[in-house]
């Protein structure tokens, strides 16, 4: 039976991890996401397709580790981002997000389904 990593489309964010992302809109050029994080959670490994724009409604420390458990990203030491701020992300291989923080992610990613 193949796992998880071999369906990319189980990996889509709404599919593999639906506790933590909550679709608010889509048409045939964007897709919104809501996306909630609690203090010591860890999403299931997930991606992130396509493009967006994420607007930080609140901010905590966090971990995004590969699939192998690689640590990506970590925003104790590469900064963090603060309520308010609206910033770029690419698309994202397949990771899991753990929450090192004390207060709650929150960010709302408008995902671009076309590139014109």
């Amino acid at each position: 039976m193949p796992n998880q990593q071999d369906r990319p489309g189980d990996l889509d964010a709404l599919i593999a991890a639906p506790q933590v992302h909550t679709l608010l809109f889509e048409n045939e050029l964007v897709r919104v996401l809501d996306t909630k994080l609690g203090p010591g959670e860890i999403t299931p490994l997930h991606t992130h397709s396509l493009s967006a724009t994420l607007l930080i409604l609140s901010w905590s420390d966090c971990v995004r580790r590969d699939g192998e458990e690689n640590i990506l990203m970590d925003s104790r030491i590469s900064g963090t981002l603060s309520p308010g701020m609206v910033v770029w992300s690419a698309p994202l291989p397949p990771h899991t997000l753990e929450n090192v923080g004390k207060t709650q992610l929150h960010v709302i990613a408008v995902e671009l389904k076309t590139s014109r």
